[in-house]
């Protein structure tokens, strides 16, 4: 069969979703034929993969339609000896577009371990077994919450904030306080799990709070922060998450977790058991085959919290050093990669002036590709296949391939997982 070969990808429609042809998904998804655009429906993800919530199908030539899933669990070659083993059939990462109107759930992936006693203990809520280590590379502006904020600001917040500390209680500020006072320097395996226990102690106070209490609490916030010019960005997302999700818990997230706005081309990677929440813009993301997600804030679905309060590992950090700007891949020219420090997958972005080429050397593992911007061509083994925005194609291990664009610049984005 040919070595590289067109998937048609399923769409997901969820309330935080761009309406219409505003959503980069809707503008991909117009590659397929049949695919048409309704302009009050929300297009939230596009998903290129084997998961069962909603697989690809492999479009060959002269043959039905079949499911990558079938190819690659019947195939060895298609995902070289050595991953076909490793990952006994299964494709190991799920290739997404995301295109959010809405704030999604402050949330966090479980890792193997929690995720296998999930799926044991609630296969109704947790749908496989699997950890899902993500990565998002900002295709627009994209605003999103990622990991606990400094504990020298969360002290901040909670002095300059008293709706908030006293959503916590006086005891528990006044201990988290004394316990950054005592290890000031965050060195050595007993302060740091100090600090982070301090730190847990004040997140589960405030993700258990009772509803009424916390309503009250941001009502007052709100009433007073809107009056005053002090943090206006703060602000700001307080107003607007709670426009979305009125009186909702999730809405203190903010003076938690770290706020961010992706370029693009940079991205973020999120370790399992990593809180988060993007907020607005559209993405590429990459992930470990799975669906789990353990939501505390900010939806209308199950909030599962006293899991997502025991599970996060309470990390802290500044935002900026944990942004990825892309590599070089092979030293290429117009190629980065992303290689976050998993082994399920990596992505590159190869970004083409226009009536440009790059040879890509091959790649020993299996990849999907989408155009997500202006088109071009995939020449390997004197055969050249002409490419459009928004299509998707499979790439088998070891085939060399060149990319070009046309008039104008083209951008690809390919998911691929390595043997080596």
């Amino acid at each position: 069969m040919n070595p590289i070969f067109q998937l048609q990808c399923q769409t997901q429609s969820y309330e935080w979703g761009k309406l219409g042809g505003e959503s980069k998904v809707a503008q991909y998804a117009q590659a397929s034929p049949d695919f048409v655009v309704e302009p009050k429906k929300p297009y939230a993800e596009l998903w290129m993969g084997t998961h069962p919530n909603a697989p690809s199908v492999a479009l060959l030539p002269g043959q039905e339609p079949v499911s990558l899933k079938s190819l690659i669990s019947e195939k060895v070659e298609l995902s070289t000896e050595e991953i076909y083993r490793k990952y006994e059939g299964e494709f190991p990462f799920l290739f997404k577009v995301l295109s959010i109107n809405k704030a999604l759930s402050i949330q966090a992936h479980p890792d193997k371990k929690l995720a296998q006693q999930l799926f044991s203990e609630r296969p109704d809520l947790y749908k496989d077994p699997n950890h899902k280590p993500e990565m998002a590379v900002a295709l627009t502006p994209f605003e999103a919450l990622c990991g606990f904020r400094p504990l020298e600001v969360i002290r901040q917040h909670l002095q300059e904030y008293p709706e908030f500390a006293r959503l916590v209680g006086a005891d528990l500020v006044q201990h988290f306080n004394s316990t950054l006072e005592r290890f000031p320097d965050a060195e050595g395996e007993v302060g740091s799990l100090e600090k982070k226990n301090a730190l847990k102690a004040l997140f589960q106070a405030v993700m258990t709070q009772e509803s009424q209490v916390v309503e009250r609490e941001l009502t007052a916030l709100l009433a007073r922060v809107t009056k005053e010019s002090k943090h206006p960005e703060i602000t700001e997302l307080l107003v607007r998450l709670n426009s979305q999700y009125p009186g909702d818990i999730g809405c203190f997230a903010v003076l938690f977790l770290n706020y961010t706005v992706l370029q693009p081309g940079e991205a973020i990677f999120l370790q399992a058991n990593e809180p988060h929440a993007y907020l607005s813009g559209d993405c590429i993301e990459c992930m470990a085959t799975s669906d789990n997600v353990v939501r505390s804030g900010l939806t209308p679905k199950f909030k599962d919290v006293q899991v997502l309060v025991k599970m996060l590992t309470y990390e802290s950090y500044d935002i900026q050093s944990k942004i990825m700007h892309g590599e070089k891949f092979h030293q290429l020219t117009h190629s980065l990669l992303y290689d976050p420090p998993i082994e399920e997958f990596s992505v590159i972005r190869t970004e083409l002036p226009a009536n440009c080429k790059e040879k890509v050397p091959g790649i020993h593992g299996p990849s999907i590709l989408i155009v997500t911007k202006g088109s071009g061509s995939v020449a390997h083994s004197g055969e050249t296949i002409p490419l459009k925005q928004g299509q998707v194609w499979f790439i088998s291990p070891d085939i060399e391939v060149t990319l070009s664009s046309d008039e104008e610049p083209a951008t690809y984005y390919r998911a691929f997982v390595s043997a080596e």
